[in-house]
């Protein structure tokens, strides 16, 4: 986490770190129950929006790319003509993870 030091104005995605601090550090210890797991939930949303701003979109874009259309590429799932092609398998894997980096970036590592 980079600390805001004031001297200049933070973008929109070091907007969501220190709103997502506050809410962490002062905020949720605060709340209990159903409140304090909204608030939870507030800022993993938080947290997941400011990876998507830092990261960008291109890892992803590019990935779906490689796939192509995405109403021939279901067809030819659902027909069985993507089974072994290893192109189309390893365009859908860096989709997968290019998302993980973003929601979920532990299960990528």
């Amino acid at each position: 986490m980079t600390r805001w030091d004031g001297t200049e104005r933070p973008d929109a995605a070091g907007l969501l770190e220190i709103a997502r601090a506050t809410l962490l550090a002062d905020i949720v210890p605060k709340l209990e129950g159903d409140a304090r797991f909204k608030a939870l939930m507030a800022a993993n949303a938080m947290a997941i929006a400011q990876r998507a701003l830092r990261e960008g979109s291109g890892a992803i874009d590019a990935a779906l790319a490689r796939l192509g259309d995405p109403t021939a590429l279901c067809a030819a799932i659902r027909a069985g003509q993507a089974d072994n092609d290893a192109e189309t398998a390893a365009a859908l894997l860096a989709l997968a993870e290019a998302r993980c980096r973003v929601s979920a970036p532990k299960a990528v590592g």
